[in-house]
């Protein structure tokens, strides 16, 4: 086969301007691993990070996820009291802290409050020991429960700005009218509920700031008196969402963006969600009434019934196990009110990699993926290459969809 002087012309050509695009390219490379980037200044890497729960199945079982930055520390419990005793409910907190302690996420565990304007259910608790799960205290609103209680629990950091939340108050109003329904089979004629919640900005002493997440739904339950035509009210307020996120307060715009990444990550798993709604649920609908607020267990039949939900829950755990990520890309209304909480102070974007759609924090302008579903890295510098800088060609871009 012969090769006209032309063609070997452009054959030589082609081959000088591959090599010369070899070469830009491993000049673009070289410059750009030479540029001291500096990890959680120039952008932060984030990775999954679990809490499980070692008490209600056969075995431990995930119930819930997040995205954590690489080098932070997450502690965390899911808490289950019997049904039988005054604390019974299942319940969870997390702490979640950067390697120097500057930087923090807290959920701390709901509470409950419980309320009578009966003059003899008042006069009976006041007999009692303060109860550490559901105190005897009136009902308060969303902004006199943080300024009255919940600051001194966190290190009594000044108020500084409080901004209601109607967005996280539509959906705590979603799940109230399944609730009307089971309290008026209890016995109550009339159920109204009162929802509040807020996102507040507090600082403490020594300099820090904090971002404060918060919700209460307030009950109120009318209850006749068959023997003599009167009716009292009692109240359950149920505080919940109870998130603390401090940072330093030189480093607000930073820390936003991180709180915003971690919120908006975090996924309820599903199947154990239904399987201690299920249980809880069996609890409740096995309760002899005496009074709206006061109710004698039958704890024989209530914990058959349990055993049950829960039997179901751990048939379920075989199938949970081959979609284990499955349903971090969904959301349930719990995963839904932590996404309205932080869109009060930061919007959040969907983008996509090889292991599907993720919402990650609108505070960056990039964002990266390993392709293992578990290492993201977020940046607002358009120059930061991971692939190159960390030596690992498996990261690349995501992609924004909607």
């Amino acid at each position: 086969m012969f090769i006209t002087g032309m063609c070997m012309l452009n054959l030589v050509g082609l081959q000088f301007a591959a090599c010369q695009q070899q070469s830009s390219d491993k000049g673009k490379v070289a410059k750009a691993s030479q540029i001291s980037y500096v990890a959680g200044k120039d952008y932060t890497e984030y990775q999954w990070a679990r809490i499980w729960d070692r008490q209600g199945f056969e075995r431990p079982i995930e119930a819930f996820s997040l995205l954590i930055p690489k080098g932070w520390t997450l502690k965390g419990e899911i808490i289950w009291n019997a049904p039988g005793n005054e604390c019974a409910g299942t319940n969870a907190w997390l702490n979640a802290q950067s390697a120097d302690g500057s930087t923090s996420l807290q959920i701390l565990p709901n509470t409950i409050w419980n309320w009578s304007t009966n003059p003899q259910m008042q006069q009976f608790h006041q007999s009692q020991p303060v109860s550490e799960c559901a105190p005897f205290r009136q009902p308060m609103d969303a902004e006199p429960y943080l300024r009255n209680v919940m600051v001194r629990e966190i290190g009594s950091p000044q108020v500084i700005e409080v901004t209601p939340n109607s967005e996280v108050v539509a959906l705590i109003s979603q799940g109230n009218e399944e609730g009307r329904q089971e309290l008026m089979s209890y016995g109550a004629s009339q159920v109204n509920f009162y929802p509040t919640a807020l996102t507040a900005t507090v600082k403490w002493a020594n300099g820090d700031k904090g971002i404060v997440l918060l919700g209460v739904n307030i009950v109120e339950s009318i209850v006749p008196n068959i023997y003599n035509g009167t009716f009292s009210k009692s109240y359950t307020s149920s505080i919940g969402n109870r998130t603390v996120f401090r940072y330093p307060g030189s480093q607000e715009p930073w820390a936003k963006a991180q709180m915003t990444a971690i919120l908006a990550s975090i996924r309820t798993n599903t199947t154990w969600k239904d399987g201690i709604d299920g249980f809880w649920k069996q609890v409740r609908h096995q309760k002899q009434v005496v009074h709206v607020g006061k109710i004698a267990l039958m704890d024989r039949q209530t914990r058959e019934m349990g055993d049950r939900a829960i039997a179901k829950g751990n048939a379920n755990l075989k199938d949970m196990d081959q979609n284990m990520r499955s349903w971090e890309a969904k959301q349930t209304s719990l995963d839904k009110m932590q996404t309205n909480f932080i869109k009060t102070i930061r919007e959040v974007e969907n983008y996509r990699d090889e292991t599907g759609k993720v919402e990650l924090s609108s505070g960056y302008s990039h964002a990266w993926s390993r392709g293992d579903g578990g290492s993201f890295i977020m940046t607002d510098n358009p120059n930061f290459d991971p692939s190159s800088v960390l030596n690992d060609q498996r990261w690349k871009e995501m992609r924004k969809v909607d």
